[in-house]
C-alpha cells in the first residue's frame, strides 16, 4: 500500500493550530500583578483586529472585543478565522471564544468553539479557585474533566498593559502558568523583557517594548506599544500577528502559499537504506535552548550522535507491564473507557491468546480501517472511531485507546520519520510488554517501527507541541549506510 505524503506532513499542521491557539488566547496567572488596576481594564475595553500572516500573505484575522456586563464584570469575545492551503486545497478554520470576567478581570467561565473540514470541537469551563472544570464535545459524546493550576486565572487579550506596569528592566523575567483551551492543559511559560527596540512593520518604524516568551523550548516574540497593545507577535511555526484596522485584517488571501511544502527535513550524508538493518546512526543538529530526552528506550545518544536499534519482538507469551497508571489512563482525547471502544476491543481481540497478539490485532485493525486523509483538529479516539478517517495523529490516538482498554500500557509519541527522500514530523505509539517499550506505527503498519522513526517527545498534543521548537532548525545527517 502507498502512503500519501500528507499522512505524515499533516502532523505539522496540528502543531501549527495549537501554537496559533496559544497566541490567540492565553489565561495568565501572574500572582504579582495588581488585578484591580482600573487603567488596565479601561485600556482593554475596545474592539481591535490583527491580521494573521504566513510567508508575507494575510491568511486570517483575529477580532477582540471587551464589553461591560454591569456590576458582574466583563465579557470578552475573541474570534479568529483563517484559510490554510494544504496540498493546494483551501481549508477554512474557525476558532471562537467567549469568556466572562469578574470586575477585577479574573476568568470566571469560558466557551470555546473550533471548526474545520471533518472536525468540530466545543468546550466550556468554569473556574473554581485554582481548578478549571470543563466539558469537551468533539462528536456525539461529551466528556467532563478538570485541571488544577498554580494560581487563579486572569485573562490576557491583545492588550497587555499589565506587563508594562511591573517595572521590568531589560533581562527581567516573569514565570507565568497559562491554560490552553485547545489542548485543555496548563503549561508554565517565561516572559522576558528585552527592553525597547526599533522594528520595521509594514514599511513603518516603531519603537516598541520587546518581550520574549518561552515555553517547552518554543520562543514567541511580541512587541508592545506604550499603551500595552500588541503591535506584532511571531512564532517559530512561520506565522505572525500584526495589529491592523478591520478593513485590512479581514482582507484575506483565500488560497495562499502551500503550507506543507515548508516542513520537510532534508537529509545529508549517505542515502537512507533501511532494508536488512537492525541499527542506524544519525548526527543531529538541534536548536539551542531545547531539551529533548533522546537517550532512552531503543535510542542511544552520545553527544550529537544518535543510534537507534530495532527492537526484537518478544515471544508469544509476553505480558503487559505493570505499574504504568498514566499509560493506561483515559483522557479527554484518548477515551479508553468509552463503551464503543470497549465493544470494538472485545469483538476484535477478545479471543486473543496473549497481550502480544492483542497488540498485533489492534494495530492491524487501525491500519486497515482508517482512511488516510488530513483532519485539522485535536485528534481524539472516539471521533476517529466514528468517522474512520485521519492522519498519523488520529491513528495514534485511536490505537492508544484500544490498547489501553485491554490493559496494555501505551504511549503516544512524536518525532520524525523518513518518507520519499526526506524526514517529516510524525506521531506513532509505544507499548510496554515484559518491561520493554516497543514502537508501533499504525499509519505505516509497522511493529516495531522502522529505524527512521526518531522519537523526540512522549504524550498527547500538549506535549507534542514541543516539537515546534525544531521547525526550520533540525538537521539530520546519515552517518553510515552499511548493513549490520
Amino acid at each position: 500500500m502507498t502512503f500519501p505524503r500528507n499522512t505524515f506532513r499533516i502532523f505539522f499542521i496540528i502543531l501549527w493550530i495549537v501554537l496559533f491557539g496559544t497566541l490567540l488566547k492565553r489565561e495568565y496567572f501572574i500572582k504579582s500583578i495588581d488585578r484591580r488596576e482600573e487603567q488596565i481594564i479601561k485600556r482593554g475595553r475596545e474592539e481591535s483586529f490583527a491580521g494573521i500572516y504566513f510567508q508575507n500573505e494575510r491568511i486570517g484575522y483575529v477580532k477582540n472585543r471587551l464589553t461591560d456586563s454591569g456590576s458582574d464584570g466583563y465579557v470578552l469575545y475573541q474570534d479568529a478565522f483563517l484559510y490554510l492551503n494544504i496540498l493546494n486545497e483551501s481549508h477554512p478554520v474557525d476558532m471562537r471564544i467567549k469568556a466572562s470576567l469578574s470586575p477585577d478581570m479574573l476568568l470566571q467561565n469560558f466557551n470555546f468553539h473550533f471548526t474545520s473540514p471533518f472536525y468540530k470541537m466545543d468546550a466550556e469551563g468554569t473556574v473554581i479557585g485554582r481548578e478549571i472544570k470543563f466539558s469537551l464535545t468533539t462528536g456525539k459524546e461529551t466528556i467532563s474533566d478538570s485541571i488544577h493550576l498554580q494560581n487563579q486565572p486572569y485573562l490576557s487579550t491583545n492588550n497587555r498593559f499589565y506587563l508594562l506596569k511591573q517595572g521590568l528592566q531589560p533581562g527581567d523575567k516573569l514565570k507565568v502558568p497559562y491554560f490552553d483551551p485547545i489542548s485543555l492543559s496548563g503549561k508554565d511559560t517565561v516572559m522576558e523583557y528585552r527592553g525597547r527596540e526599533k522594528i520595521l512593520i509594514k514599511n513603518r518604524v516603531y519603537n516598541l517594548h520587546h518581550f520574549l516568551e518561552t515555553f517547552s523550548g518554543i520562543r514567541i516574540n511580541s512587541w508592545l506599544n506604550d499603551e500595552g497593545k500588541v503591535i506584532k507577535e511571531e512564532s517559530p511555526a512561520g506565522f505572525l500577528f500584526i495589529s491592523e484596522p478591520e478593513f485590512k485584517a479581514t482582507d484575506l488571501t483565500v488560497k495562499g502559499r502551500e503550507i506543507l511544502s515548508s516542513v520537510s527535513i532534508p537529509i545529508s550524508g549517505s542515502n537512507l537504506d533501511l532494508k536488512g538493518r537492525n541499527e542506524m546512526r544519525y548526527r543531529l543538529t538541534l536548536p539551542a535552548d531545547t531539551n529533548f530526552d533522546l537517550d532512552k528506550d531503543r535510542q542511544e545518544l552520545d553527544g550529537n550522535m544518535l543510534t537507534i536499534r530495532l527492537e526484537k519482538l518478544p515471544g508469544a507469551e509476553a505480558a503487559a507491564c505493570n505499574n504504568y497508571t498514566k499509560e493506561l489512563a483515559s483522557t479527554p482525547y484518548i477515551q479508553t473507557k468509552n463503551v464503543l471502544i470497549s465493544e470494538l476491543t472485545r469483538e476484535e481481540a477478545g479471543m486473543a491468546n496473549s497481550d502480544l497478539e492483542r497488540v498485533e490485532i489492534l494495530s492491524d485493525w487501525v491500519f486497515n480501517n482508517l482512511e488516510k486523509r488530513p483532519v485539522l483538529g485535536i485528534p481524539d479516539a472516539r471521533t476517529t472511531l466514528n468517522t474512520r478517517i485521519g492522519d498519523c495523529n488520529e491513528h495514534a490516538a485511536l490505537f492508544a485507546a484500544l490498547a489501553r482498554n485491554v490493559g496494555i500500557p501505551t504511549r503516544v509519541v512524536a518525532g520524525v520519520t523518513f518518507y520519499d527522500g526526506a524526514f517529516y514530523y510524525h506521531a506513532w505509539n509505544e507499548v510496554c510488554l515484559d518491561d520493554i517499550w516497543y514502537s508501533v506505527d499504525t499509519t505505516k503498519n509497522q511493529f516495531p517501527a522502522d529505524l527512521s522513526h526518531i522519537k523526540f517527545v512522549e504524550g498527547e498534543t500538549s506535549e507534542q507541541v514541543r516539537v515546534a521548537a525544531l521547525l526550520g532548525k533540525l538537521q539530520i545527517e546519515i552517518i553510515d549506510n552499511e548493513k549490520n
